[in-house]
């Protein structure tokens, strides 16, 4: 790991010391996020409600720069105006963006499927599977672990203190020392931020 990466790590816990009980399962997550990205594959993140919300602005830090203007491969194909514009991606799916697809299956199957039948259709495809649940115990978050796993793809949970059944299913869980709801998800997003950011520093140079 970078220096830089360990001194975002660190800030993040100097200002949110609560989090140190989670130290470890962070440094985890990160690395199964990392080895995601190093072979090539693509991290599938899903939510329900402010959980949705939290895993597309995880895709939106992912995708493009976030804290540094990530430079692009060399491409004489690119227009000059476009080129100057473009920013390097880690590429991330939110499940719960595909309007259609997912109230298809809510119609046709039941809404308890919607985040299953995408993970098993990107399972060739998806490194790792972040999936964020305050409680642990939503039933369409849970079934999407529980396909992953049996596709071999690495589960991340993160959920409240408590965990639920999520962190049964998990690789590894970040479970935040809060369980409101909204509390948990205050903590969710520093978290989130982090490993953005630690990303960012292994993959791209200032």
């Amino acid at each position: 790991m970078k220096r830089e990466s360990l001194e975002v790590f660190e800030e993040m816990l100097t200002s949110y010391p609560s989090l140190a009980k989670c130290k470890a399962d962070i440094m985890r997550a990160f690395e199964i996020m990392e080895e995601t990205y190093k072979y090539g594959k693509i991290l599938l993140i899903c939510g329900n409600g402010g959980s949705s919300s939290d895993a597309e602005h995880i895709v939106g830090e992912l995708m493009k720069g976030f804290k540094k203007k990530r430079r692009i491969e060399p491409n004489p194909m690119l227009d000059e105006s476009i080129r100057t514009n473009l920013s390097e991606g880690l590429p991330a799916i939110c499940l719960s963006s595909h309007t259609s697809l997912i109230t298809a299956i809510g119609n046709d199957s039941s809404y308890e499927m919607i985040y299953a039948q995408q993970a098993y259709a990107y399972r060739k495809l998806a490194g790792a599977i972040l999936c964020l649940s305050t409680s642990g115990n939503a039933r369409n978050v849970n079934n999407a672990a529980i396909t992953a796993r049996a596709c071999r793809i690495p589960v991340i949970g993160m959920t409240g203190e408590l965990g639920g059944y999520l962190n049964s299913l998990a690789d590894v869980c970040i479970k935040v020392p809060e369980s409101e709801t909204y509390k948990v998800q205050e903590l969710h997003l520093p978290v989130y931020h982090c490993l953005c950011a630690m990303l960012e520093c292994e993959f791209f140079e200032n």
